[in-house]
C-alpha cells in the first residue's frame, strides 16, 4: 500500500507558479524590514539580504539577493556584488554553526533556461549538504523530504548569527 507524504506548505508555491507571482518576493522582502521574521530574512546589509528559501531543496537552504531588482550580476553594482559574497560567507558560517553540514552547494542560476525560478532578480543559493543526503534532486515521484520545519530552521540560524555577531 502506498504511503502518503503531506507537505501543506507547498500549496503556496504551487499557486505562485501557476498564477504567477503578484510581486517579486525578493523585492517585497527588501522593502519590508519590519516583516523580516515573517519573510525569514536572517540578515541585511547596506545593499543585500540573506534569507531562508521558503521552498527549499533541503532544510537550511538560504538565498542572498540585492535589494535592487537586477537580473544578472553584470547589472549589479560592485558594492552589491561584494556584499553578495560577504553574505554568502555569513550564511555558510551560520549553517555550519547551526546545522553542521558536511558540505555546501553554492550557486547562481541566471536566466530561465538555467533553472532560475525568478529570472528577473539575481540571487545566490547556499544549500547545506550532509553525507547520505539524497534529497537535493527529486528521485521518486517528484517527492523531496525536508526533515525540519522552516520556522525551526529560522530560529536555529538566527541563534547562530547572534552568536557569530557577538564573537561567541
Amino acid at each position: 500500500m502506498a504511503k502518503t507524504l503531506y507537505a501543506p506548505w507547498r500549496i503556496d508555491y504551487i499557486k505562485d507558479v501557476s498564477d504567477g507571482p503578484k510581486e517579486c518576493f525578493l523585492c517585497a522582502a527588501a522593502k519590508t524590514p519590519d516583516a523580516d521574521a515573517a519573510n525569514f530574512v536572517l540578515a541585511r546589509g547596506e545593499h543585500c539580504l540573506l534569507m531562508l528559501n521558503k521552498y527549499p531543496y533541503v532544510n537550511g537552504h538560504l538565498l542572498v539577493a540585492p535589494y535592487r531588482h537586477a537580473p544578472t550580476l553584470i547589472d549589479c553594482t560592485p558594492p552589491e556584488r561584494a556584499e553578495i559574497m560577504e553574505l554568502l560567507i555569513l550564511g555558510q558560517q551560520a549553517l555550519e554553526r547551526a546545522m553542521n553540514p558536511q558540505g555546501f552547494n553554492v550557486g547562481i542560476n541566471i536566466g530561465k533556461v538555467s533553472g532560475a525560478g525568478l529570472p528577473g532578480h539575481v540571487h545566490a543559493h547556499i544549500v547545506p549538504r550532509w553525507n547520505g543526503d539524497i534529497n537535493f534532486m527529486t528521485i521518486v515521484g517528484q517527492v523531496r523530504i525536508i526533515p525540519q520545519a522552516i520556522d525551526e530552521a529560522f530560529r536555529q540560524l538566527n541563534q547562530a548569527l547572534a552568536e557569530l555577531r557577538s564573537g561567541g
